[in-house]
């Protein structure tokens, strides 16, 4: 993009409108070639980006809730940070990429479609009402032209499938050109329809809905290896699902005791191996991880591998189990680690060793003596997301403040960055940011009393192949792409 003053400016009022807890976004995930962006919120709405090579016409369907700001930003990751933001005001019903600028040569990520997902729902026999919150969504395996998607609120997992037409049949014999029927006594010859070009249209249709499944909330699904079954987790039970059948599953982890009173742990998420089909991992309350093998067993109550770091019992507190449950688990790309978050840390287990961490990550350790008001205001609570880069060679997790960091496991050394909006015009700088805790105080730094615990960075993706992280920040996304490394690739 260029630096003239045609360049796009954003309109901080408008940034500043009210937000509803409808438009708050939920979960964040790339597909597999990391052309598809998608992304789900509070009120059910699944929105799909999409990186633009070319100018198209894209026509999406209206949507009620007009209040999510997304920023498209070219941001270099390395220590001279240079950027460039974008904002895209989506959910316009027909729209060109030339309205962000020259996004269309820039490989910007623009709405591609968006809809409606899920539906708030009531479950008459517990007496309970179904929020049509989008706690999850999965791409699955490009196989054809089309692309497919896993979404799932607290009870309902639904396969869509997201296609495109640019064109359409005309001349038919029994219709009119309005799509009325015709009077059979004025036809006196009979025609060949023929498909003729029409704008792009972008097409969201259910293939699949499985339902009544889970008994308690879904945290985790997570497709398969094998391209044609998947998983789906709750507080209790894990079900594995074959994408073609929705009326059963089956049950192959469950955790439930015969005496609710003797529960002592939940699952809290779970994952597929990303190579072997038989291998998957979840998670629990208590900070341990169970690797399982359907080879073993058809219900996995017996894990094939338990990772858990054993506690120090001089620093056991009143919040020690709290904050050392797994709140997300991701395997590494190559399948051989497994990235763990917990409320302070983030830690990376080795397949081969389960006696503890091979690396541990601090977060955000000045936290450790406020844990006591973040107990009162519920924020101890909080389900952070970690992820890893396309070499498993760094990883990132959010905190608050609109603070997310990242880690270098090569050199163990850590940055602080800002999602801030503040700071969004073009070309601006977006600087490393550090919290006081004590010492010399820098310029900049934020002091822990100064944290604004009502901006945080909870869920995130990074781009399956190239340096594009998307990072959500209550109603905003940010996507940043580390700018210096795709200019020296082209030279």
């Amino acid at each position: 993009m260029g630096e003239d003053a045609e360049s796009p400016k954003i309109n901080h009022t408008f940034l500043r409108d009210y937000v509803t807890e409808a438009d708050v976004i939920s979960t964040v995930e790339f597909n597999q070639t990391g052309d598809l962006l998608a992304t789900g919120d509070k009120g059910g709405r699944v929105v799909i980006f999409q990186r633009e090579t070319e100018v198209s016409y894209i026509h999406l369907p209206p949507l009620s809730g007009d209040n999510h700001k997304i920023l498209i930003c070219h941001q270099n990751l390395s220590k001279n940070l240079s950027v460039t933001l974008f904002p895209i005001y989506s959910r316009s019903v027909q729209r060109r990429s030339e309205h962000v600028g020259e996004a269309g040569d820039s490989g910007e990520y623009n709405v591609y479609s968006t809809f409606q997902s899920h539906e708030p729902d009531f479950d008459y026999l517990k007496s309970l009402e179904i929020e049509e919150k989008i706690n999850k969504i999965k791409w699955l395996p490009k196989q054809n032209a089309a692309h497919f998607l896993l979404s799932t609120n607290d009870k309902t997992i639904k396969l869509w499938k997201v296609s495109e037409r640019d064109k359409r049949p005309e001349g038919y014999n029994l219709k009119d050109e309005e799509g009325r029927l015709k009077d059979i006594s004025t036809i006196t010859s009979l025609q060949v329809p023929v498909l003729k070009p029409t704008d792009l249209m972008v097409e969201v249709r259910p293939r699949r809905v499985f339902s009544n499944g889970h008994t308690y909330h879904v945290n985790s699904i997570s497709v398969n290896s094998d391209g044609e079954t998947y998983l789906s987790a709750d507080d209790l039970r894990i079900n594995m699902w074959h994408l073609g059948i929705t009326d059963r599953s089956f049950n192959i982890v469950d955790i439930k005791p015969a005496n609710m009173e003797d529960l002592t742990e939940v699952i809290t998420a779970a994952e597929f191996h990303p190579h072997h089909c038989h291998l998957f991992v979840y998670s629990s309350s208590k900070g341990t991880l169970r690797l399982c093998d359907m080879r073993a067993s058809a219900l996995c109550d017996k894990h094939t591998k338990l990772f858990e770091e054993p506690e120090d019992p001089g620093s056991r507190s009143f919040f020690s189990e709290i904050i050392s449950s797994v709140s997300d688990v991701k395997f590494s790309h190559s399948g051989r680690y497994l990235l763990t978050r917990d409320y302070l840390t983030a830690k990376v287990w080795d397949l081969h060793m389960d006696k503890g961490p091979v690396e541990t990550y601090q977060v955000h350790e000045y936290l450790r003596s406020k844990l006591c008001s973040l107990y009162e205001n519920d924020c101890i609570f909080d389900k952070f997301e970690c992820v890893w880069n396309s070499s498993d060679s760094v990883i990132m997790t959010g905190a608050y403040n609109s603070f997310f960091r990242m880690f270098d496991r090569d050199t163990g050394r850590g940055v602080t960055l800002e999602a801030w909006r503040e700071s969004s015009k073009p070309r601006a700088v977006l600087r490393t940011r550090r919290v006081y805790t004590g010492g010399k105080r820098r310029r900049g730094d934020v002091g822990v009393d100064s944290l604004d615990f009502s901006k945080k960075i909870l869920h995130m993706a990074w781009h399956p192949s190239e340096n594009i992280i998307a990072i959500a920040a209550t109603n905003n996304l940010y996507i940043f792409q580390d700018r210096v490394n795709t200019e020296s690739q082209a030279h």
